[in-house]
Order: structure tokens, then sequence, then C-alpha cells
């Protein structure tokens, strides 16, 4: 019997994490595998993203529409992520997971990866302010920003030529329409190609990480990597579940399983980017979301929406303030979940970057950047749930917000033999 992908998926998964710890570090010489993969899913994305945005927008003809969907979005993004970062911070000082770290262990912790901290540091000078990073979405030259994968920009340019191409004659419009969903439909197909060894490159992905790293920094640093768990899991299994049912009438159930594929590649890439073509397949076939919805808010939500990123900050934060003997104020609390919400507009979508945005939040409280070092150890396997639960906000506000503009299909009829659903014009609510 030929199991679905997404079970091949955490088949090699499981199988990945066995063989790292019992190999360890040799176990790293199967990683170009994973890196493979993840150059194939990244080679889709900017074509996908440009070409579905742009059809999204052109297809939708009222403006009006595309207002409503980019500030439902946006609202709806902007308010999940307040409520991560306010998870992060009430679990973190309610369990007080720095003042539990021994000194001795801390010590060391800034001793082993202080290198990598300072590199962090100086990255955070070359993360622009809010202004700036305002300004940077309107790209001066379109092509070099496709060129560079700069998604903001991508994502700027293809909605305004959308818009753009709303108003032009119909005989202007219909080449670059007709050119825009071919590329869409190849890249589709493309998807549909890669993730035939999703499974091999994720069982790559995850010998080489467990085979580095091992559980033992976990046990080093488990009450931290406990509060940060323990809230990503209340995030992505409260918050987005009930926004699911009651504000998109979906059973959190079949949304979960509609949605595991990209939340298995989430995990073992760490890179919401790199999962967009999968999350976007999943939302549309497995979901019923309507392409024009999909298309424009899950490349906005895989580039400004971090709400995983966002609640370990926040936990993170109060954390390295309790091992350095510093009580943040409530106001300081306030500004940690400002800045935070802040600072996630506009992170690019791969691994690590919240390293970046964490030092940002750090220097705006007050508390010393090298404490980046003490967390260093968790973070790449933190980072990987985290990802996880960044993808799974996406699909969910792409539910709720096409359930508010009756673009939501309802649960398809299964198809005889069991294994894929059939979609019907009927099925459209």
């Amino acid at each position: 019997m030929r199991l679905k992908l997404h079970t091949q998926i955490l088949l090699g998964l499981v199988l990945g994490a066995v063989a790292g710890v019992l190999i360890g570090p040799p176990i790293a010489v199967i990683k170009p595998i994973g890196d493979a993969f993840i150059k194939l899913i990244t080679m889709i994305v900017v074509p996908l993203v440009f070409a579905s945005i742009l059809l999204g927008v052109a297809s939708l003809g009222d403006l009006a529409k595309l207002g409503r969907i980019g500030i439902k979005t946006i609202g709806y993004y902007l308010a999940t992520t307040s409520i991560a970062i306010t998870i992060g911070l009430v679990l973190a000082n309610i369990v007080k997971p720095g003042s539990r770290l021994d000194p001795t262990i801390k010590d060391r912790l800034l001793t082993d990866f202080s290198g990598a901290a300072e590199v962090n540091i100086e990255r955070l000078g070359d993360k622009p302010g809010v202004i700036d990073t305002l300004l940077d979405i309107i790209p001066t030259n379109p092509v070099e920003s496709l060129a560079q994968a700069n998604m903001l920009q991508v994502i700027f340019f293809a909605l305004i030529l959308g818009v753009v191409l709303t108003q032009l004659d119909k005989k202007h419009v219909t080449p670059i329409v007709a050119l825009a969903e071919g590329i869409n439909e190849a890249m589709i197909k493309l998807v549909h190609l890669v993730m035939k060894i999703a499974p091999y490159g994720v069982f790559a992905l995850i010998a080489a990480i467990v085979g580095q790293y091992g559980i033992g920094i976990l046990q080093t640093l488990f009450v931290y990597s406990a509060v940060v768990v323990v809230g990503l899991i209340i995030h992505g299994g409260v918050i987005y579940p009930t926004a699911v049912r009651f504000l998109g009438g979906m059973n959190p159930i079949h949304f979960f399983k509609g949605i595991a594929p990209a939340q298995l590649v989430a995990f073992s890439t760490s890179s919401s980017n790199v999962t967009l073509p999968v999350t976007m397949e999943c939302a549309e076939e497995n979901l019923g979301v309507g392409d024009e919805v999909s298309a424009f808010v899950l490349p906005l939500g895989a580039t400004i929406n971090m709400d995983g990123t966002a609640l370990y900050q926040g936990a993170a934060t109060i954390f390295i303030g309790q091992v350095y003997g510093l009580e943040l104020s409530i106001t300081q609390q306030l500004l940690v979940v400002l800045t935070a919400t802040l600072a996630s507009i506009g992170a690019a979508g791969v691994p690590g970057v919240g390293m970046i945005t964490l030092a940002l939040v750090l220097r705006t409280v007050g508390i010393p950047l090298e404490g980046i070092a003490l967390i260093l150890g968790v973070d790449r396997i933190l980072d990987m749930c985290r990802t996880a639960v960044n993808v799974t906000g996406d699909s969910s506000c792409a539910v709720v917000v096409a359930a508010s503009e009756g673009d939501l299909a309802t649960i398809p009829p299964v198809a005889p033999g069991g294994e894929e659903p059939v979609w019907t014009s009927e099925t459209k609510v």
C-alpha cells in the first residue's frame, strides 16, 4: 500500500532523527541531499509568487475586494502575532526559566557561543529601521528584486502590476495573463515533482541536525526550551483552531490534516519561504481556499507573519533578562510586544532570521546582546518548531479570509478508491 505524502515525510523525519542519534556527527555527509531539496523548492518560490499574485489581482477586477482582503489579512497577522508574543511573555514570567540556569552552565554557554553571538549582533547593524523597511518595499529595479528574491518587493511589484492590468484594454492584458497562467501552472507541476523527493530531503536534513547537536544541549536548556515549545503548542493548537472553527467555519481536524505536508516541510527546512509552494498547494487543494485569496494571503504571510518567531522572542527576552538578574517592567514588556511585532514585518522567512530580530528586541529593552549566546545552542531545533507554527498561521489566515469572502470550498467528497478528494464547482460555498 502506497503511503500518503505527509506520512512519507513524517517517516523520513522520524528515521532521520533516529539515524542522527545513532550515528552522530558523521551523518552530516548526507546533508547535501537535504540542501538539494531546499534549493529545488527555493527555485520555485519567486516565479510562483510573482505569477500567482499577478493572476490573483488581475482576475479580481474589483479593487475594493483587493482592499478588503488586504485589510483582513494584515489585521489577522498583526493580531495573532501580538497574541503569540503575549503567550511567550506570560509563560516565561510564570516559569522563570532564566532563574533556573546554573551559573556554571551560563558561563560555559557564553564562552562556547560567544563568537556566533557576535556575528548576529554585527548583522543587527545591517537591519534598517521601521521607516527604511517600509520604503524598501518599493523596488527601484523589479528585475533585480526578482533576481535577489526580495519577497516584499516582488509582492509589491506583482500587486501594482496586477492592479494596472485591471485598468487596461483586454487585448493588452490577455497575453500577459496567459504568460502568467503558463508560469503558474508550470511551477505547480514542478512542486509536484520536487515533492516526490521530499521524504529523502527531510531525512537528510533532520539526520544532519540531530547528528550535529544531539539531545544533550536540549537537556542543558530544557526548561527554556520547554517554555517555548509549550507556548508554540498553545498558540498553534488553541489560537489557530479557534480562529479556523469560529471565523472560518472549518473543522480544525480537517484543517490540520490538510496542512500536514506543509507543516512537516516547514519543520525540516526552517523556512517559510521554502515551504511556500507546498503551503499554497495544501491550502488550495486540501482546504479549498480560492486561488485568488491564496495567491495574496500566503506569500504575504511567508514574508511578514512570524507568530512562532515572535513567541520565541518574547520568551527568550524574559529568559535572558532573568539570567542577568534583570526583571522587565510591564511597560518594558509591552515595548517587547510592539518591537517584536514590527520587527517581524519584512523579516526574511529563512532559517536563523529570528536571531537578528531578537537582537533588536533585546537592545530596545536594554538587555545585554551577548546574552544571545545563551540560547544559540538550541536555536536551530526551536527554529524548526516555530517555523511550523508560522506556516500554520499563514494557512489559518487564508481559511479565515477565504471564508469571509465566500471563497472557501466545503469539505469535498472522497473519490472512488479513497485517496484523493473530488473537487467540483458545486463544492464552493
